[in-house]
């Protein structure tokens, strides 16, 4: 049996509020689940200390018993300073949508339109002040 350590959604409609529960991996998100082993609540302030509360003691025994972490869990747990951080490498996270490049193309040339029309003038204008000093 593959155990999980992951959140079980409650709450209502655009209110989450999450189990941490161990659960086997072939139960639904929300269903059947072994033990509950805290909460998350996601609406409260980041450095609020209510925002997750664990039981780590069960935590630990359902890790050395094999659960693997969600993503997400995972993450806590770090945070919490159970689990020894892992190098995460996501090259495309920073890297703009295929509008948000359109636009700065387009903005990069309007503003090399913009540069050549502010020289062109300024390569003429000696030329004509030339004639009329004559």
């Amino acid at each position: 049996m593959a155990m999980k350590i992951r959140l079980a959604r409650g709450g209502s409609k655009k209110r989450p509020f999450y189990r941490i529960v161990a659960a086997d991996s072939r139960m639904p998100r929300d269903g059947r689940f072994i033990e509950k082993l805290g909460t998350y609540n996601p609406l409260l302030p980041k450095d609020s200390e209510e925002r997750v509360k664990m039981n780590m003691e069960r935590v630990q025994y359902w890790l050395d018993q094999g659960a693997q972490p969600s993503d997400r869990i995972s993450r806590m747990l770090e945070a919490a300073g159970v689990v020894a951080k892992k190098e995460r490498n996501n090259p495309q996270k920073g890297e703009p949508g295929t509008k948000a490049k359109e636009r700065a193309e387009e903005k990069a040339a309007k503003a090399a339109e913009a540069a050549e029309a502010a020289a062109a003038p300024a390569e003429e204008a000696p030329a004509e002040e030339a004639a009329s000093e004559e």
